[in-house]
């Protein structure tokens, strides 16, 4: 009887497991997977519509989880309601600031200049080290001053 009952416990236990694993503590960061994403007013397809983005890879903060839908906020502080499956979990960023960001070889201001990139411009986040991120644009790879990333550190 014992041993029937470890096996129930250890099979619910494990049942509850990727349930629990889909639960993240917000506020977190995600992209956008789709081609088109409504931001809509509430968290229904039933609410109007207040945003559409057509910008796969673009950063946004998850700040509130509720069923299929997340409320988030883009870069520029719009908040609204997307439909979960059309986030993805990968990390991005945007540069942001005034004037081109330099794009380096390094995580240092001394490490040798690669590019120069525009405000706005989004791409693929790696690792973050002393102040500098790892930037994925396209097919060019380089550093970013942290501070010139929205998207990047804590949300």
């Amino acid at each position: 009887m014992v041993a029937r009952l470890l096996f129930v416990l250890a099979l619910l236990a494990g049942l509850s497991g990727p349930a629990s694993a889909q639960d993240r503590e917000v506020p977190y960061w995600a992209t956008i997977r789709a081609s088109e994403l409504n931001m809509r007013v509430g968290p229904s397809a039933d609410y109007k519509i207040a945003w559409v983005y057509r910008r796969p890879g673009l950063p946004v903060k998850v700040i509130r989880v509720m069923e299929g839908w997340r409320l988030i906020e883009d870069p520029a502080g719009d908040k609204g309601w997307v439909v979960a499956r059309l986030l993805s979990p990968d990390r991005g960023a945007i540069v942001t600031g005034e004037g081109s960001a330099s794009m380096r070889d390094g995580p240092s201001a001394a490490a040798g200049l690669k590019w120069q990139v525009e405000p706005g411009v989004n791409g693929l986040l790696g690792e973050c080290e002393s102040g500098w991120c790892e930037i994925t644009i396209g097919n060019r790879k380089g550093w970013i001053e942290q501070p010139r990333l929205w998207g990047a550190g804590e949300p």
